[in-house]
């Protein structure tokens, strides 16, 4: 196995992507190498959003890939691979696991794991990836105003084993990165369209025009989502472009 052979552990760190990014630019790690904090000072989402974690609790890692045979333009299937491997990790614990467009993984309608992807471009190809993961473990009280997390503690009502969680989600992961190195890119697609939050059902949105009743239909090749409203009208939003009522 390549993801997690090589595990650097932290007690305390600005943020583990943060410490991946800069050990690349220092020089040539093996692939697969894994940074973990016990507690981040500034983790990150996406677009700057804050992750809540308390210390100890909670699984807080970085993932460092070197996927030079995919084209910069194909990026987004990094962001499959690892909301793939993921969620089938955390599936393997409870039900109703689902992957929130485009990078969030969901138990019901709670927010368990976020993901942050990194990609450093060279040419046309890419030259790196850090794929920064929290997941919501052991803690049972959260602070922040996030509107809806949840652990697996409060799922399940038992604590998890986190060295034995990171594990779990290394390999499921690698199964999944090995899938695209070897050309199984629309078996990734079928599978993450099929672990959609709220796919091919009608549910309500707000988007720049207001709120209105749509279905998501698809993801496009780079990323983009694809709703049909009850109008009939078709449209594709980037992140940050449409919200889930």
């Amino acid at each position: 196995m390549i993801i997690g052979s090589n595990i650097i552990e932290h007690e305390k760190v600005s943020s583990t992507n943060s410490v991946a990014a800069a050990l690349c630019r220092e020089g040539d790690l093996p692939e697969g190498t894994v940074i973990t904090a016990k507690w981040q000072e500034r983790g990150r989402g996406q677009q700057g959003n804050k992750w809540e974690s308390e210390p100890g609790k909670n699984l807080l890692f970085s993932i460092i890939l070197y996927p030079t045979s995919i084209k910069a333009w194909d990026q987004f299937y990094i962001l499959k691979v690892i909301a793939l491997g993921v969620y089938d990790a955390i599936s393997a614990f409870t039900k109703d696991v689902k992957i929130k467009w485009p990078n969030d993984i969901y138990v019901k309608d709670d927010k368990i794991a976020g993901i942050l992807i990194e990609n450093s471009v060279m040419g046309n190809s890419l030259k790196n990836s850090i794929a920064g993961i929290g997941i919501n473990v052991n803690q049972e009280v959260f602070f922040s105003d996030a509107p809806n997390p949840v652990s697996l503690r409060m799922v399940t009502g038992t604590n998890c084993d986190l060295d034995l969680l990171l594990k779990n989600v290394c390999e499921s992961i690698e199964i999944r990165y090995n899938a695209l190195n070897n050309g199984y890119r629309n078996a990734l697609t079928r599978d993450y369209k099929n672990a959609l939050y709220r796919y091919c059902r009608w549910h309500d949105f707000t988007d720049a025009e207001g709120k209105f009743t749509g279905m998501i239909e698809d993801v496009t090749e780079s990323g983009l989502l694809v709703i049909r409203k009850k109008d009939g009208i078709i449209k594709e939003y980037a992140f940050k472009e449409v919200q889930y009522n």
